[in-house]
């Protein structure tokens, strides 16, 4: 995520990466819908849900056509840097260097363009090369852009890390404090607690929250202050653990529905619960940082944008699944901000290992991830602050940054363990700039240097098929409009408590 170019990695079928692509999108997020969903109403929130999905498809395949004008432009550098240097070899010593790259992209017009893209050939567009979304950025924009970005990224990678660190002490919180507490197979008529109930004795539920959380940083967090990376066999366990839980609640809704035992009657729309559900769905439909890594190593991506509009389509009718079958199981006071939660009182299932496994399935998968979104938002720390040339003191790189890395989300998540709203936050101001503005701009300005170097004829072999600049315009007022809502929905909020 610093934004270098790496390794493309081991190629994969298209099908392979459709998996992949599912697997990324369907995360935590997901957990915490089926309560947005209840509190904004199942017709809004279904509307939403699609209109969303249709918006994150169309700034993902932007991101697409961005990575594949980014390879056109480093394989043309390339082909120019080859050119000089045989004519260089080859003569008088007067270099035929007649293309100038200054202050990111202004170009002289020396060299005709049409000898570039036939050297180019038709396969210049080809996606071979990972280019991080940050490469792209510097690729692509100004310095302000560029700060922008990293601005944007960090902030949302500092919401993930908060979601992360409360989603783990409140699953376990739950867990424990139903089972060592009063609060054991109970047959009552709700799963939800107050803080100041009490746990284990004189021990409070939210006393026992924030040892968990300082348990939790004591024992992750100082993967932080080292490299860390996700090995495939972690990847195929947390994944499965995934389907599992998901499959699992899925049945266990319909057949508690199914046998008449369904408490839910949700209303079909609630204003007031649309700034909450917006966040969630752009949270839950959130990839576009990780395209590079998935969409490089693909083997054949001729048909990539149809596939992802497939991803997306079962991705949409899964959200809706578990949505409706949660909304229409339990009262929409008794849903919980993490859904697993709901399955951990005996008298929605009395099979105590699958109890047990839903309720404590965050700890296991969100805790494989914590370290790596930490050092992922160090080291986008890192570049943001790095001068060509320069190093870091050894304090700076190995203590202050991984310090500044931790500690707010930590914080964050011992102040507040309302997951609902960390996800719509998150989603709503960092996820919108993520999933919106940033692939907007940056389709539109690889469009203008794609044209600039070669020529208004030449086109993008994987060009978005929303492809008219309309599109474009559309999604920045989309964005824009939506920080505008959020924040106007939130100070309306604070002003009438």
């Amino acid at each position: 995520m610093a934004g270098g170019i790496t390794d493309t990695g081991e190629l994969y079928s298209p099908y392979v990466g459709l998996v992949y692509m599912f697997n990324l999108i369907v995360g935590t997020g997901a957990l915490t819908m089926p309560k947005a969903f209840a509190t904004a109403g199942w017709l809004v929130s279904l509307v939403l849900l699609m209109f969303l999905g249709f918006m994150s498809y169309m700034t993902t395949t932007f991101v697409v056509e961005a990575m594949a004008a980014a390879n056109a432009q480093l394989r043309w550098k390339r082909m120019e840097k080859r050119k000089d240097d045989e004519d260089e070899d080859s003569s008088s010593g007067v270099s035929d260097s007649d293309v100038l790259l200054q202050d990111g992209y202004e170009r002289a017009e020396t060299r005709p363009i049409l000898s570039v893209q036939r050297r180019g050939s038709a396969n210049i567009f080809e996606i071979t090369e990972r280019v991080e979304m940050g490469q792209m950025a510097s690729m692509f924009f100004n310095k302000v852009g560029v700060n922008l970005f990293y601005f944007c990224i960090i902030i949302y990678l500092y919401g993930d890390l908060a979601i992360y660190a409360a989603a783990v002490p409140v699953s376990l919180m739950q867990v424990t404090c139903s089972v060592t507490g009063n609060h054991s197979c109970s047959v009552g008529d709700s799963t939800k607690y107050n803080d100041t109930d009490k746990c284990w004795g004189p021990i409070r539920r939210i006393d026992a929250y924030r040892l968990y959380l300082a348990a939790f940083t004591l024992l992750l967090g100082p993967f932080t202050f080292f490299n860390v990376q996700k090995t495939k066999y972690l990847q195929i366990m947390t994944s499965l653990m995934r389907w599992i839980a998901f499959i699992l609640m899925i049945i266990l809704a319909l057949i508690r529905i199914s046998r008449g035992q369904a408490e839910g009657h949700p209303s079909m729309a609630q204003l007031s619960g649309i700034r909450n559900l917006f966040g969630v769905c752009v949270y839950s439909f959130m990839c576009q940082h990780s395209l590079p890594s998935l969409i490089t190593p693909i083997s054949k991506k001729k048909h990539v944008n149809k596939l992802v509009l497939l991803d997306y389509i079962l991705i949409l009718a899964f959200y809706s699944l578990l949505s409706f079958t949660a909304i229409y199981c339990f009262r929409n006071d008794t849903l919980m901000d993490m859904y697993t939660l709901n399955f951990t009182n005996c008298e929605i299932i009395n099979v105590a290992f699958i109890r047990y496994f839903l309720g404590l399935f965050p700890v296991f998968t969100i805790s494989t991830n914590f370290p790596i979104i930490a050092v992922t938002l160090r080291n986008n720390w890192k570049t943001l602050f790095h001068r060509e040339g320069g190093t870091y003191p050894w304090v700076v790189d190995r203590i202050v940054f991984p310090a500044i890395t931790l500690i707010p989300p930590v914080l964050v998540a011992f102040c507040t363990h309302d997951l609902e709203s960390l996800v719509g936050i998150t989603g709503a101001y960092a996820g919108n700039g993520i999933q919106y503005l940033i692939p907007a701009f940056l389709a539109y300005c690889s469009r203008k240097d794609t044209q600039l170097v070669f020529g208004s004829g030449t086109v993008n072999k994987h060009l978005s098929p929303f492809r008219h600049s309309f599109w474009i315009v559309f999604v920045l007022i989309w964005g824009f409009s939506c920080f505008v809502f959020v924040t106007a929905n939130i100070v309306l909020s604070e002003s009438k408590l």
